[in-house]
């Protein structure tokens, strides 16, 4: 016997409750990106590799080891997108798109990283992603970091998350604040980890947010970015975080919380959670004032975030899943075949979903048409083909009435009714659809 194919390391498959509530967080994500204007953007899921081995840098840890990269059959170099941004600065370089000034764009999709898995963390998986390029203004950090904490919100999960915020300065600031951290990071070389003495040469911010107990005890003492700040630096800083008080956007302050790339400017943040073990950063960004430029473009101001649909979707309560409109119970296959026309009309023209129940017995029928969660049920006999009438059975009040084959738009009408009551919280004050057919089909007279 073969053996049963297995999902690669690293991989998910999604149903029911888990596919749920990622589709929820999409579906938040895109409403309020609609309500920000940010628009949608679609980017390839391959790029050359140049494009994030000169956006990530050569020497971090995505690059040098969790990419995956291979050559295609033109002997080129391409890698499947680690993250979103150095696609979307790419794009925007490519096609010219500084024309257009300030843009404001939203993406998800799968990203892959090589790395071990843990929770909340897969070798392909999921991100939201929303880019201001063109974005020169401190009150544009502000309004994406509200873009993020009104997802947070409406997600249910804002409760469980706070915001960190810091300043990498300006170039001038970080570029002091970064010799002094080396100065001080070689005399204290003896006590750090292996790969914060590696950093050191390479990159030794990213010491500032080791998790190594030692590394720790040294960074503690470490110059922080506020001895080094610029009054420009230290102007854009105030703004930022005064235009969170005025948007009522609480925030702690990090002085550890750092991006370690030269391009990186002013704002850093995180939305943290402790709900999640390790893995507590659920969304996290930053300004790149330097990234287009470093990557062959025009100097472009720009800020952008991304947050991970598999750990948000962790963090959301149990997510229902929409119950279809009508169930479809024929009782014999003359009737399945009128049937299935009749319930693609009300697809077609009432945007109604429903489902065929059309095997077993009357009484099992009937079960799984009520677990189904429909609201009504369209039962069609031998008796209802002769009359060209379907037998309309309200699933929560358990009546029933005949409802004529040129009457079922009537059907179309009580259910867009009631799901409009059920969005204004009226719901119960639905009548059942034998009262609400009667009386309408008197008024249509």
């Amino acid at each position: 016997m073969s053996k049963k194919p297995a999902a690669i390391r690293g991989t998910n498959d999604f149903v029911k409750d888990e596919a749920a509530r990622f589709d929820h967080v999409v579906d938040t994500f895109r409403r309020v990106a609609r309500q920000f204007n940010f628009r949608p953007v679609h980017i390839p899921v391959f790029e050359q590799t140049s494009v994030f081995a000169r956006s990530l840098g050569e020497t971090t840890d995505v690059v040098s080891k969790e990419m995956y990269t291979f050559e295609d059959r033109s002997g080129d170099s391409v890698t499947l997108r680690p993250e979103f941004t150095a696609g979307i600065a790419r794009a925007y370089i490519s096609n010219g798109w500084q024309q257009h000034g300030l843009m404001k764009l939203s993406a998800w999709g799968p990203c892959f990283r090589y790395e071990r898995p843990q929770k909340g963390r897969f070798r392909q998986f999921h991100q939201l992603d929303a880019e201001m390029l063109g974005a020169g203004e401190p009150m544009h950090d502000v309004e994406l970091l509200a873009f993020g904490q009104q997802l947070l919100e409406d997600l249910g999960v804002a409760g469980n998350v706070s915001l960190q915020l810091n300043t990498l300065g300006d170039p001038d600031s970080r570029a002091a604040w970064q010799a002094a951290l080396l100065a001080y990071f070689r005399r204290h070389e003896d006590a750090l980890s292996a790969d914060s003495r590696e950093r050191l040469e390479r990159n030794p911010l990213r010491i500032l947010d080791s998790k190594d107990e030692g590394d720790r005890r040294v960074v503690a003492e470490a110059p922080i970015i506020d001895e080094f700040l610029t009054d420009d630096a230290k102007g854009w800083f105030d703004r930022v975080q005064g235009g969170l008080s005025v948007a009522r956007i609480d925030f702690e302050r990090n002085m550890r919380l750092v991006r370690g790339l030269d391009y990186y400017r002013h704002t850093a943040f995180e939305f943290v959670t402790d709900a999640l073990g390790a893995q507590g950063t659920v969304l996290a960004g930053g300004r790149y004032d330097g990234l287009v430029e470093a990557m062959g473009g025009a100097p472009t101001p720009a800020i952008g975030w991304a947050a991970g649909i598999e750990r948000l979707a962790m963090l959301v309560d149990g997510v229902n899943e929409d119950p279809i409109d009508v169930a479809l119970v024929p009782m014999n296959e003359a009737a399945e075949h009128v049937g299935l026309s009749l319930l693609n009309a009300l697809r077609s023209g009432g945007g109604v979903s429903g489902e065929t129940f059309a095997r077993g017995n009357m009484k099992k029928r009937m079960q799984r048409a009520d677990a189904s969660g429909a609201a009504l049920a369209l039962v069609i006999g031998e008796s209802e083909l002769q009359k060209k009438a379907v037998q309309v059975k309200d699933m929560s009040e358990g009546d029933q009435t005949s409802v004529a084959f040129g009457d079922l738009g009537f059907i179309g009408g009580y259910l867009a009714e009631r799901r409009l009551r059920v969005m204004e919280g009226e719901g119960e004050s639905m009548p059942a659809f034998s009262a609400w057919f009667a009386a309408n089909k008197v008024r249509s007279k």
